[in-house]
């Protein structure tokens, strides 16, 4: 099975976390914490920054390592970390999702997690 090596944003304002919605994809609808792909020659963290910029025009200052979720789809292995965020720079813009929320500690269940991002909800609620 093909491994996907990702990275994904948990931008945080306070009390608050930034979750987007896919708009486009096999997952389209699906709630996720914002990112992607690592490209050849990267660290995690300049994917994470390039990534951000790219998809909501927003630059943001990557804090500590979070965890790392390894998860099984149908037709490849997901192998995603996690890094705490803030934005620096910018409000996000919606450039290639759907949607997006604020969400705090007590709404952080009331969005269609993706399966990968679901597994960590627990872990950022300790940390809000």
């Amino acid at each position: 099975m093909k491994t996907v090596n990702v990275v994904a944003a948990i931008i945080r304002d306070g009390d608050r976390i930034f979750a987007t919605e896919r708009g486009y994809g096999d997952f389209k609808d699906g709630w996720e914490f914002p990112g992607g792909k690592v490209e050849a020659g990267e660290t995690p963290q300049q994917a994470l920054k390039r990534e951000i910029a790219e998809e909501l025009n927003t630059e943001i200052e990557v804090g500590d390592y979070l965890t790392t979720v390894e998860y099984d789809y149908p037709i490849f292995h997901l192998s995603m970390k996690c890094y705490w965020a803030r934005i620096v720079e910018g409000k996000p813009v919606l450039l290639e999702h759907e949607a997006a929320r604020w969400l705090t500690k007590e709404t952080l269940d009331t969005v269609s997690w993706l399966p990968a991002d679901s597994t960590i909800v627990e872990e950022i609620k300790k940390h809000l």
